[in-house]
């Protein structure tokens, strides 16, 4: 007779690429979330909650990873209706299908901001999850590249809200028309038929959207034939031939290398380097008289919307995207945003498949170290673009839209990297339990401290160890423990045990810092609060 194995026991493990949070972690993020909703709320934008399941038909097939089914999501159907069902893979598909479906009742153009978890069915990685939170503003109803431009300005004044300063990021813009006007010129767009040559257009646009990752070489691959990356692993091509793909990397090369000359001659305050070997003197509109680092730094977005308008010569979408992205740079000039903190910049793409216009990324210019200890920039944290297209698919009439998006985790990172955030968060007063016939007399205790609005807690493990007590109170990180035995009862006081001076004497204090300013002290029951309240405040 075969041994009867018993249960068998679940693993206790996060699902892989999946992770758990805890209470400094999530107490961060709500702080920092709650600082991006005031700039939100001052720029005159609502909050709006959606589920976290929508039906696979609203949230459609934008993701990058268009070769596995459902395009990237965790869906399910349905077993009596026979829907499918799917988790939101970001928060602008569920806008698009609120605005669609309470378009009687909302005022347009209509201004809202979501912050929450999305989920994609993706291969997890370093960093990378198949949960994480996003934080997202957008602009349903505005077809003027006004609303891109605000977009872009609140952008930078939430990174500076939270506490990334000016000079350590940057919004970087271009615009979807100007590369379709490439893609146009290179022969694999045709006006007449959009519908034609694009999956080889999505295959295109994802390839020059790795370029800081892959390089030039393998975003021509990835053009080609296709590429096998370090595991393995093929990703297919284009498929393009020689000549198209050398007009898409002549648009690389070229734009890349006129912004990496501004950015340099503009950091050095040369305004005669910023122009050399630029297709345009702008500088002989200006006048020697106004040739200053001041000018220099309003010209960058000048001189590379002129080297645009010459690589998408002769298609009228890509002169459309130049004219969109002119108009863009001058609002944001007239409110004093200047390239030092939002600049074209042609590299830019946007994975997603249903930008239409404008699209943006903030990108954090410091360096980190990376976990072979080389110094790196820390990257992107927040993109974004208009999709005047996406509300159509509900209701078959132009509305236009557009938005940003912010990782959550990834900008905690940053901050975190930048010393902003981290560290212990204060922990509760802790009473600790002497007597557990007397544990209503505890409760009275915490209960008066949370009355004043202090966080407080009763120790409510196994009281016989006392040591255990303080223990817990450390790992808890509370300030201050508060003990009351029989005899301290019988008396009227109690002992105010002041944690965070313990742990400075432990470390070696002097004899008359002890002294002066001893780690515990015996008041009266009737000044418990007042006591507790003078340690907290640092009295």
């Amino acid at each position: 007779m075969a041994k009867n194995k018993g249960t068998r026991r679940p693993k206790a493990e996060t699902p892989k690429g999946f992770r758990d949070y805890f209470g400094a972690e999530v107490s961060e993020r709500k702080a920092m979330l709650d600082t991006i909703a005031g700039v939100y709320h001052r720029y005159g934008f609502d909050p709006l909650e959606t589920s976290a399941v929508e039906t696979l038909d609203a949230l459609g097939k934008y993701l990058p990873d268009v070769d596995r089914p459902h395009a990237g999501v965790f869906a399910w159907a349905e077993e009596e209706a026979g829907d499918w069902l799917a988790l939101r893979y970001d928060l602008t598909a569920p806008l698009a299908r609120v605005a669609a479906q309470y378009r009687n009742d909302l005022p347009f153009p209509y201004r809202r901001y979501a912050m929450g978890p999305v989920w994609r069915n993706e291969k997890p990685g370093p960093g990378r999850y198949r949960q994480f939170y996003q934080c997202d503003a957008d602009t349903v109803g505005a077809a003027s590249v006004a609303a891109d431009a605000e977009i872009c300005a609140m952008l930078a004044d939430t990174l500076e809200a939270v506490g990334i300063e000016r000079g350590d990021y940057i919004v970087r813009v271009n615009n979807r028309k100007v590369l379709n006007g490439v893609m146009e010129v290179a022969g694999i767009l045709d006006p007449a038929d959009p519908t034609k040559f694009e999956a080889e257009r999505g295959i295109v646009l994802r390839a020059i959207d790795k370029l800081d990752r892959l390089g030039e070489d393998g975003v021509r691959a990835l053009l080609g034939k296709g590429r096998k990356d370090e595991s393995g692993d093929f990703t297919e091509g284009a498929g393009l031939d020689a000549p198209q793909i050398n007009a898409i990397s002549r648009y690389l090369h070229a734009a890349q290398d006129i912004l990496q000359k501004v950015m340099r001659a503009t950091m050095d305050k040369s305004l005669a380097d910023a122009t050399e070997g630029l297709l345009l003197d702008e500088t002989s509109r200006l006048g020697p008289s106004q040739s200053s680092f001041s000018d220099a730094q309003l010209l960058w977005n000048r001189l590379a919307l002129s080297h645009l308008e010459f690589i998408a010569e002769g298609s009228k979408v890509g002169a459309e995207g130049v004219s969109e992205l002119e108009t863009i740079a001058d609002l944001l000039a007239a409110q004093g945003y200047g390239p030092d903190r939002i600049v074209i910049d042609p590299s830019v793409v946007r994975g997603l498949g249903y930008y239409t216009g404008p699209v943006y990324e903030a990108e954090l210019t410091f360096e980190i170290t990376d976990e072979k200890g080389r110094p790196r920039q820390f990257g992107s944290v927040a993109g974004g673009g208009r999709y005047d297209d996406l509300v159509k698919r509900f209701t078959g009439q132009e509305v236009p839209a557009t938005g940003v998006s912010i990782g959550v985790d990834r900008l905690l990172a940053a901050l975190r990297e930048k010393g902003r955030i981290g560290g212990s968060v204060e922990g509760p007063v802790v009473v600790t339990v002497m007597d557990r016939a007397r544990m209503a007399d505890y409760q009275a205790m915490v209960g008066e401290l949370r009355e004043a609005g202090i966080r407080a807690e009763v120790y409510l493990g196994n009281p016989k160890n006392f040591g255990n007590q303080l223990k817990y109170a450390d790992r808890r990180g509370a300030p201050v423990a508060v003990i009351q035995g029989e005899d301290e009862a019988a008396r009227g006081v109690v002992q105010i045990k002041d944690l965070v001076l313990g742990a400075k004497i432990a470390e070696g204090a002097s004899l008359e810092e002890w002294k002066a300013q001893p780690a515990q002290t015996e008041v009266p029951r009737g000044e418990l609060v007042a006591a507790i309240r003078r340690i907290l405040d640092g009295g």
